[in-house]
């Protein structure tokens, strides 16, 4: 039964529920950025690449049905995908961090000093007089 006790405090844990709730946003927030890149960045790059497609990159090594392919040209089309997300990533998280730092830095009220406490218990004395 110790075991199961001990399970469970693991599993209802802060870390993991806030690990679970960050997989699922991840998981959503990936399809928005596969879609800026597939649908937003890389028919702009195509253009300016001349349409280059390296998935139909590959060498054949060998004869007859046991000769391998090696499929070079989606490993780097997937190296450059990666490498769009990424960049992608970077800059939203760079923004999220800009925004945020700006809402820490705003400074707090300055919290009177005893002195200026003290100088204000006078003030209300002398206008009750």
């Amino acid at each position: 039964m110790g075991f199961i006790k001990e399970f469970k405090e693991f599993a209802m844990k802060g870390n993991v529920m806030d690990m679970a709730v960050g997989v699922i946003i991840g998981g959503a927030f990936g399809k928005i950025v596969s879609s800026l890149v597939d649908d937003v960045l890389m028919p702009a790059i195509g253009m300016l690449t001349g349409n280059v497609d390296f998935t139909g990159l590959a060498l054949k090594i060998g004869e007859g049905e046991g000769a391998a392919v090696l499929k070079y040209g989606t490993f780097i089309q997937n190296v450059i995908d990666f490498l769009i997300i990424a960049l992608c990533i970077f800059l939203m998280i760079k923004a999220m961090n800009k925004i945020t730092k700006k809402k820490e830095e705003e400074p707090a009220p300055a919290e009177p000093s005893n002195e200026e406490k003290l100088l204000g218990e006078i003030r209300d004395l002398l206008k009750n007089k």
